[in-house]
């Protein structure tokens, strides 16, 4: 008989795959915006997801989803608060002030502040 604890793959509180897995959880990101135009591509080497005109307003780096909200949004402000979240500095020194980046540990959040970034006017 097979205990839920012996699953190879856990699941977190919303039924998404466990937060140690970013690569995954990012991909079911992708595949929930895909039905309002999201696709998947590049940007800076990394995965990222872009709207129906091909601006790019999500990604994964060192396993956290970054997100552009727009530095003005609550959206951005809540991402902020998150423990471990802080402006997307890709290049060190040059923040894109408009992009948070949320760490693993906020995963059952990333949906929402992913559908939030692709509704967000770029």
């Amino acid at each position: 008989m097979t205990d839920a604890t012996d699953s190879t793959e856990a699941t977190d509180t919303i039924g998404t795959t466990d937060a140690t897995d970013p690569t995954a959880r990012y991909e079911e990101i992708a595949e929930e915006l895909a039905p309002q135009g999201a696709r998947q591509s590049q940007m800076f080497g990394m995965p990222c997801l872009k709207d129906v005109n091909g601006r790019a307003f999500a990604g994964l780096h060192r396993g956290e989803l970054v997100c552009r909200l727009g530095r003005a949004t609550p959206a951005h402000a809540e991402a902020l608060h998150l423990p471990g979240a802080h402006v997307f500095d890709p290049m060190g020194g040059r923040p894109m002030k408009d992009w948070v980046c949320i760490p693993p540990t906020s995963a059952g959040h990333w949906d929402n502040f992913a559908e939030a970034a692709l509704r967000t006017p770029r």
